[in-house]
This record gives C-alpha cells, sequence and structure tokens, in this order.
C-alpha cells in the first residue's frame, strides 16, 4: 500500500507525554483555523479510550485557543441511552471534555426501532445538520480529527471486512451489525476521513503493538479499515506510547521525558 508522504509517526514515554503532545497539536491547529477566513476550529472526537486522554488535556488545549470558536463533533456514536457505560457522548459528558466553548449539545441517546436515515443527516452534535455547519462543502472538511485504532484495524465504527468501507456517497452511515457491541452505532465515513485537513490517530498499550506493526510496516492486499485513512491533501500524524510501538522498526521521531 502507497505510504503518505505527509505522515508522521511519533512515539512518547508514556500516555502522559503523548497527552501533552496532543493537546499542543489541538492548540496550534485550533490557533491556525480560528485565524482563517472561517474564524472556527472543526473538531472531531473519537470516544473508547481517549476519552480518558481527552478529558485531562482538551481542557488546556481549548483555554489557549479561543474556544468559543470551536465547533465540536463525534467521529462515531453509539446508539445506546447517554447514562450507558458505551455512550461516547455520555462518556464525555461525564468527563467535561466534549464541549468546548459555544459548540452544539450532545448527540442523541436510545432510538427506538430502526436507525432512522435522519441520524445519518443530521449528525453534528445538537442534530446540528452538516449542511448548516459546513456550507457549500458537499463533503465536511474537518481542521482536526482525532481518532483511535482498535487492535482489529478498527477505526471510528468502520470495521474490517465491511460494506461500510466502499462507501462513497454518505458522509455519515449507519452500521446496525457492528461486530463490537454495541451493534447499532452511526459513523463518519471514509470520503470524511480523508478530506480532513489533519488526522492523528491516538493509540497507547503493548494491546495495539501487532496491529500498529501491521498498518505503519505492513503490505496487505485487503487493508485494514485504520490503514485506509490516508487525507487527500491533509496531514496524517500518529501518536504512540512506548509499547504500542513496540514492534515498530521505525523510522518515527521518538520523545523522550526532559
Amino acid at each position: 500500500m502507497p505510504r503518505s508522504p505527509r505522515r508522521h509517526v511519533s512515539v512518547f514515554p508514556s500516555p502522559q507525554e503523548l497527552g501533552s503532545a496532543l493537546a499542543q497539536l489541538v492548540a496550534q491547529r485550533a490557533a491556525a483555523a480560528t485565524a482563517a477566513a472561517t474564524g472556527r476550529f472543526s473538531l472531531g472526537l473519537s470516544g473508547g479510550s481517549l476519552v480518558r486522554i481527552l478529558s485531562r488535556e482538551l481542557p488546556a488545549a481549548a483555554a489557549a485557543a479561543a474556544p468559543a470558536r470551536w465547533l465540536v463533533a463525534f467521529c462515531d456514536e453509539r446508539l445506546v441511552p447517554a447514562a450507558h457505560p458505551e455512550s461516547t457522548s455520555g462518556a464525555y459528558r461525564v468527563s467535561g471534555a466534549a464541549g468546548p466553548g459555544s459548540g452544539p449539545g450532545p448527540c442523541p441517546g436510545s432510538v427506538p426501532g430502526p436507525i432512522p436515515e435522519l441520524l445519518t443527516r443530521q449528525y453534528l452534535l445538537g442534530f446540528l445538520p452538516f449542511s448548516q455547519a459546513f456550507p457549500d462543502e458537499p463533503v465536511p472538511v474537518f481542521d482536526l480529527l482525532i481518532l483511535g485504532v482498535g487492535p482489529d484495524g478498527h477505526t471510528c465504527s468502520l470495521f474490517p471486512d465491511h460494506p461500510l468501507l466502499q462507501e462513497k456517497e454518505k458522509i455519515v452511515a449507519a452500521i446496525t451489525d457492528s461486530p463490537k457491541p454495541p451493534p447499532e452505532r452511526i459513523t463518519l465515513t471514509l470520503p470524511v476521513l480523508n478530506a480532513a485537513r489533519a488526522v492523528v490517530f491516538v493509540a497507547t498499550g503493548e494491546g495495539k503493538a501487532a496491529v500498529l506493526k501491521r498498518i505503519l510496516e505492513g503490505d496487505e492486499e485487503k487493508a485494514l479499515p485504520a490503514a485506509l485513512v490516508q487525507p487527500h491533501s491533509g496531514q496524517l500524524y500518529w501518536f504512540l506510547d512506548e509499547p504500542a510501538a513496540k514492534d515498530l522498526t521505525g523510522p518515527f521521531e521518538k520523545h523522550s521525558i526532559l
């Protein structure tokens, strides 16, 4: 698989140092975006283990970069009640990290019956339609997306061998058969991920080492979902701690505790 010339791999001694660098990246991207013509910073957040890192680091990044001009969305959401432990919006609400500035409110909780198509058209937090949030952009262009990666190589709610990997038209899609529970979710699609101005993958822990070796140094005919994220004209970052990067041979930027 072709390697992106804009990919930057950084390895940190611990999740704490990684989190500080991530906060710096968010603050830098936010400052640049709010100084540009649009005057705002559009940020996509992922859930899972990232909630813990971002709940610690995101407030500091927001304080340094005009948080009132941030527009925040989730990269995917599980369709469960907000109080459910698998709810991304609920986890961020509890942590206090998801709503810097005047960004929209939380995603919906459980939805009875089949997932309505409305959810895939009006996905931003608080049901703010993409057409309002990203006027004149058929495919929303986020300033920064923060993504995780699972041990199976999935990112957002895009799973290996799933038909959603072939989606070319929808910017948000419903999934009712997620191989990882809960089964009903909504997710950004690859066209949106690859339209972003910057994407940063965050992976920590030895449990991610094998899949990171496959994504960053492998050459598989059938690419894993995270390997398919290659921003067309944006920057691609990988922030890893040392246990997650233990199987990599490089090249990458290795940070140390000063």
